[in-house]
This record gives structure tokens, C-alpha cells and sequence, in this order.
């Protein structure tokens, strides 16, 4: 199974990007896990006729994945714009043929209640785009409560069961969507 990991920070030790390599280094049997690089990604605009060879990268990395894992911070209440500008290029293929019909874990760190204002906004995202989010088990990170390090590698037990446990349920996920 190849999963696409999409980071909706850029920061190069966001605690978010640490989520997804815990991922990455946690996946289980039969599941790789790619991590793709936004920082080169432009706003998405209709004007735009070609799209820039990042875009193109992007967009290729999404359709060969079987499904994804949508991660980022929290900004303002909602969604970071990195994240959405991705969904935003993919969603306009012909027939939506890179995002529909395929499944998505949600996952994130931030302050407070970690993500999950922005998770279910990204939530509303996935319906109009057709992806299919995870329900259970949800993961959300407080990213100042000390369970990262200054690198914004992943250093709780917690916060690592949470992943791998999500990782198995999207293997299920996802299998379940395509029957």
C-alpha cells in the first residue's frame, strides 16, 4: 500500500513534519509511506495554464498513492494554507481521478487542543473533494507539552502508539473503500 504524507507546515522542525516521519518510521507490513515536499508549491491559480515542475511532482506523488495522511497545524481555528493549496491543485484533474474514491488518516500537533478545529474543518474539505477520512482512532498532539524534541521528532510513547494505531486502521480503511 503507498501512502502519500502531505505536511500543511513548512517548517523544516515542525512538530508536524515529526508526526509524519514517526509515521514513515513506524508504518507496518506492506505499507510505505512517502513524504512530499510543499515548500515549492504555488498558490493555486486557474491562470496557471502549466503547471511548475513541483506542482507536477505533487500531483504525480498523489495519484499513485492508494491514500493519504493529511497532517499540519492549526491556524487561526482551520486548516493551513499549504495543505488546502495542495488539495486545491490536485482536486482540479479531470474527474478528480487523484483524490476521489481514496482514503485519508488526519493527524496533527498544535497548541491546546492540538488540531482538532482544523481536522474537522479538513474533514469538510474531504467530502466535497471525495476522500474518505478515517474516523477512529483520531490523532491529535499538543506540540508544547513535551512530547517532541527541538527537531520536532516525536518522543512520547503515546503519541507513537496513536500513529501506528491509526496506520493499521488505515490499512483497513482503505482496503474496506476499494472492496
Amino acid at each position: 500500500m503507498k501512502v502519500l504524507a502531505i505536511c500543511g507546515s513548512l517548517r523544516e522542525k515542525s512538530t508536524n513534519k515529526g508526526m509524519l516521519r514517526c509515521a514513515q518510521a513506524n508504518a507496518p507490513e506492506g505499507m510505505e509511506i512517502e513524504i512530499a515536499d510543499l515548500s515549492a508549491i504555488p498558490f493555486y491559480n486557474a491562470d496557471i495554464t502549466e503547471p511548475p515542475a513541483a506542482v507536477k511532482t505533487l500531483l504525480a506523488q498523489m495519484a499513485a498513492a492508494d491514500a493519504f495522511i493529511l497532517g499540519g497545524p492549526e491556524y487561526n481555528y482551520s486548516i493551513s494554507p499549504a495543505l488546502k493549496n495542495a488539495i486545491d491543485w490536485a482536486s482540479r484533474a479531470e474527474n478528480n481521478h487523484i483524490l476521489g474514491g481514496k482514503a485519508a488518516a488526519l493527524m496533527g500537533s498544535g497548541g491546546g487542543m492540538g488540531t482538532s478545529r482544523a481536522q474537522y474543518h479538513l474533514r469538510q474539505v474531504c467530502v466535497f473533494v471525495d476522500l474518505h477520512p478515517l474516523n477512529k482512532p483520531e490523532v491529535f498532539a499538543n506540540a508544547f507539552a513535551g512530547g517532541f524534541d527541538g527537531d520536532g521528532n516525536v518522543t512520547d510513547e503515546k503519541i507513537r502508539d496513536n500513529i501506528r494505531a491509526q496506520l493499521i486502521a488505515l490499512t483497513a480503511w482503505s482496503n474496506k473503500i476499494k472492496a
